[in-house]
C-alpha cells in the first residue's frame, strides 16, 4: 500500500507511539499538546545540532544535516537530524563526488538509551525512509545521547522494521478512525509533557469502578 502525502504522519511521533500510544493519539489526534522542561530541552538540542552548515567533509565521511525524508510505504515523513555517507564497494552515487557511498542516519537525544524501543524505532524508521529514496539497504545507523556524550550503534534487524511498520499502520488506523487508546497498565508518566491532560489515574480509577460494576452486578448474581 502506498499513500497520498495528505496523510502522511510525523516520524518524530513513533517516539511518541511506542513511549505510550495514548500519549501519540493525545497528541495527533487530538492535537494536544503541552511542553515541559524535557521536551525543551530536547527542542534545543536539536536546534543546536543544525548549525546552519547544510554539508560538511570530516575524516573521509560526509555529513548531511536537516535531510528531508518521506515513505510512501510507511506513509510517514519527516527530517534527520544527521545523515552520513562512508564510501563502500556497494553504495550510490552523490553529486560532485567520487565514488560510492552508504548512508547512515544519526539521530541526537538529549537523555540517555531507554530501556524501551522508541529511540531505536525512530531511528530505523528514518534508514526505511532513506531505503525508499535511494534504493539501497541499510543495515544501521546511531543515536547520539547528550547526557552521556557518545553514540550508541544501533542495528536494524527484521524484528526492529516490522515493528516501525505495525506501529505505522497503528498510527494511521488511530488517526483515521479517530481513536484514543485508554490508559495502559503500565506506564511511566512522571516526564510525560501531557500528564496533566491525559489524567492517568483518573482514567485507571475509571476502569477499576467499571469492573468492579461488571463483578458485583453480573458474576454476583
Amino acid at each position: 500500500m502506498k499513500y497520498s502525502e495528505e496523510d502522511f504522519l510525523a516520524i518524530s511521533g513513533i517516539q511518541h507511539y511506542f513511549y505510550c500510544r495514548r500519549q501519540w493519539a493525545l497528541i495527533y489526534v487530538e492535537q494536544q499538546w503541552v511542553e515541559n522542561l524535557l521536551t525543551a530541552e530536547g527542542r534545543l538540542l536539536h536546534n543546536r545540532v543544525d548549525n546552519g552548515i547544510k554539508i560538511e567533509y570530516k575524516e573521509g565521511v560526509i555529513i548531511e544535516r536537516s535531510v528531508p525524508l518521506k515513505s510512501e510505504k510507511l506513509g510517514i515523513y519527516g527530517v534527520a537530524d544527521v545523515v552520513e555517507f562512508y564510501k563502500t564497494e556497494n553504495g550510490i552515487r552523490l553529486p560532485g563526488e567520487d565514488g560510492l557511498w552508504s548512508p547512515r542516519p544519526v539521530e541526537y537525544k538529549r537523555g540517555k538509551p531507554k530501556e524501551n524501543i522508541c529511540d531505536k524505532a525512530q531511528l530505523c524508521c528514518q534508514a526505511m525512509c532513506l531505503e525508499e529514496l535511494y534504493g539501497i539497504e541499510i543495515n544501521n545507523g546511531y543515536l547520539f545521547y547528550w547526557q552521556l556524550r557518545h553514540r550508541v550503534p544501533v542495528i536494524f534487524d527484521s524484528e526492529l522494521r516490522q515493528k516501525v511498520i505495525n506501529a505505522c499502520e497503528d498510527m494511521h488506523n488511530m488517526l483515521e478512525n479517530g481513536i484514543t487508546p485508554g490508559v495502559p497498565e503500565k506506564v511511566k508518566c512522571k516526564n510525560c509533557s501531557i500528564v496533566n491532560i491525559c489524567l492517568p489515574v483518573l482514567g485507571k480509577k475509571k476502569k477499576e469502578k467499571v469492573k468492579k460494576y461488571i463483578y458485583e452486578n453480573i458474576y454476583q448474581e
